[in-house]
C-alpha cells in the first residue's frame, strides 16, 4: 500500500541535493543517492541501515560504471511513483 505524500518536494530539488525523492516522498528519509545493485542491473537508488528502500530512476544499467556517470552527470529519468 502507497501512502499520498504530505507534503511533496520537487523531485527537481531533491537531485539537487542529491537525495531519493522516493525515499523522501513516500518513506520520509532523506538518504543519498547512491549505485546499487540488483538482479535487473545496476540502478541509483537510496538504502537505510537496514536494506534497500528505493529505486529511483526509470532505467537500469549494464555497469557499475554507467550507473555512476549517470549519477556524476545527472543523466537519468527519476520515477515519480514507487
Amino acid at each position: 500500500m502507497s501512502h499520498a505524500p504530505s507534503v511533496s518536494p520537487s523531485a527537481t530539488q531533491a537531485r539537487a541535493e542529491s537525495i531519493g525523492y522516493l525515499a523522501l516522498t513516500y518513506v520520509g528519509k532523506s538518504l543519498p543517492l547512491q549505485v546499487r545493485h540488483s538482479a535487473a542491473g545496476y540502478f541509483i537508488g537510496t538504502a537505510d541501515e537496514n536494506g534497500p528502500v528505493s529505486r529511483e530512476p526509470v532505467e537500469y544499467f549494464r555497469s557499475y560504471q554507467a550507473a555512476d556517470q549517470a549519477l556524476t552527470t545527472g543523466c537519468w529519468q527519476q520515477r515519480l511513483h514507487p
